[in-house]
């Protein structure tokens, strides 16, 4: 019986073939910036959405408010657990694992507690939409 094989060097694609190719890749890429330039527009032309709804920029500083005391809360009841059981630890292994866990949540609450008043800075100075009418600055 008489097997088949692929060959080992594929045969090189021909001048018309990447011609082709790239003429279609070039329409392509025309076509993505034209429909993204025209569907931008219409969300361009409009006024700040957001700001003008009645209680909604409200509603986003209590709901940024409220997940920033939540995760403050969090912070320190994490804290005091480990702080708790790294007390009641003898292996070291543990107790550096403990410290690591501990780091790592404040990390998390010091970019949550940045988090908002970054972006009111920033936003502001970029003039970005939600930065002029939403105050995220927790306290």
């Amino acid at each position: 019986m008489a097997q088949h094989t692929a060959p080992d060097d594929p045969a090189p694609c021909p001048a018309s073939e990447t011609s082709t190719t790239r003429r279609l890749i070039k329409q392509a890429a025309l076509t993505v910036v034209l429909l993204s330039v025209v569907a931008v527009e219409p969300v361009v032309a409009q006024d700040n959405a957001v700001c003008s709804a009645d209680n909604l920029p409200s509603m986003i500083e209590g709901f940024f408010q409220l997940t920033t005391a939540l995760g403050i809360v969090g912070l320190v009841v994490v804290w005091q657990a480990d702080s708790l059981l790294e007390m009641f630890t003898i292996d070291r292994e543990q107790k550096e694992r403990f410290k690591r866990h501990k780091r790592s949540a404040m990390k998390s609450a010091v970019v949550l507690v940045v988090l908002g008043p970054l972006y009111t800075v920033a936003g502001s100075m970029m003039s970005l939409p939600l930065a002029e009418c939403v105050n995220l600055v927790p306290w």
